[in-house]
């Protein structure tokens, strides 16, 4: 596991990763859809509002300057992408840029004390990166992950914040999902903690609403986001359970993946796409996606293949399965494109 160190300034902290870091690409998977106003990626720096046990906050990760190397010449943000892995010794790697964490807010000390978390310091990719395991990995995943030594897994440990929008996903396509989702933040959500001068957060950051805020959403509402009554019944169900959901954040991303599935609507699809965010679950796949089965077994095989072949291809590479296909999305593969395509629906006005 890379180590890192996080240094303590008034009001904000400075994480030093060791070894490469992108952040940007680490925290892509957050944002559901280019409409998501709760999270802003944009050069150097992201933009994130939630609520913690102590309050909403707003916070914001700025990458800074790379640190010189030896000679006291390191500058820029340009990634080493002929770093070596596969080899039982360390590569040397050079540190990737720090990044600055700031917050205001009620919720700023809880949000700081986060950030290592948030940012992949439990992220271990050692095992992975091991001559005997990379050896086994298809040529264009382990290009793949020469290219990107510098993505992590990220873990916000946000439970019902991960929840509520991949509930929202389930059986219908990510343009109605995402749709139904900005619709809901934007009416129910509330304005980000003003920030600091220096850096003034994007105007329209929005924290999303707390399980108590979602619970009073009537009925009504969630129709006019095209939201049916299968998924928002989910997702009234999960909010009586907020409590002890959010305790999940603390247990392993198996533990946590498997207790979720007890609750009616809640499956391994669901389980998985939301462990891969809250605990930076390296292994669980999303088993049940209307697409993904297809790709890796175009990927790996040349030809399509349901859940069940997805999993025997991905089954030599069991406790990091999630990073294999984390890789072969990042390596730029596509499927063909032929066959029937979910169709979008939209009974708004229905």
């Amino acid at each position: 596991m890379s180590s890192s160190t996080v240094e303590q300034q008034q009001g904000s902290v400075i994480w030093q990763p060791q070894g490469p870091f992108d952040l940007l690409r680490t925290l892509s998977i957050l944002p559901r859809g280019t409409g998501d106003r709760s999270i802003r990626l944009e050069p150097g720096q992201a933009w994130l509002a939630f609520v913690t046990e102590d309050g909403p906050v707003t916070l914001r990760l700025q990458q800074m300057p790379r640190p010189a190397d030896a000679t006291g010449t390191g500058t820029g943000t340009d990634l080493d992408i002929n770093t070596d892995i596969g080899t039982d010794a360390a590569a040397p790697t050079r540190n990737g840029p720090g990044i600055r964490a700031q917050a205001w807010g009620p919720g700023a000390a809880a949000a700081l004390s986060g950030v290592p978390a948030l940012l992949g310091e439990n992220d271990d990719w050692s095992g992975f990166d091991a001559a005997d395991f990379s050896a086994t990995l298809p040529r264009f995943v382990r290009e793949a992950r020469r290219r990107n030594l510098a993505v992590r897994l990220p873990a916000t440990g946000r439970m019902l914040d991960a929840l509520v929008p991949v509930v929202l996903e389930q059986k219908v396509t990510l343009v109605e999902a995402h749709r139904a989702y900005r619709y809901l933040l934007r009416k129910y959500g509330t304005s980000a903690p003003a920030s600091g001068p220096e850096g003034p957060a994007p105007a329209g950051l929005l924290v999303p609403p707390t399980a108590e805020q979602w619970s009073r959403i009537p009925s009504w509402e969630w129709h006019q986001a095209g939201v049916g009554p299968q998924r928002s019944d989910t997702i009234m169900r999960l909010l009586r359970s907020a409590t002890a959901i959010e305790r999940l954040s603390t247990v392993s991303a198996a533990e946590a993946a498997a207790k979720l599935q007890v609750v009616p609507g809640i499956g391994p699809w669901t389980a998985a796409e939301v462990t891969q965010r809250t605990h930076g679950n390296p292994d669980n796949v999303s088993v049940g996606d209307y697409h993904l089965a297809a790709y890796v077994g175009w990927a790996l095989v040349g030809r399509p293949v349901d859940d069940a072949g997805m999993l025997r291809l991905l089954e030599p590479w069991r406790g990091h399965r999630q990073r294999v296909v984390r890789m072969l999305h990042l390596s730029g593969f596509r499927k063909p494109r032929f066959g029937a395509r979910m169709t979008i629906q939209d009974h708004r006005r229905h």
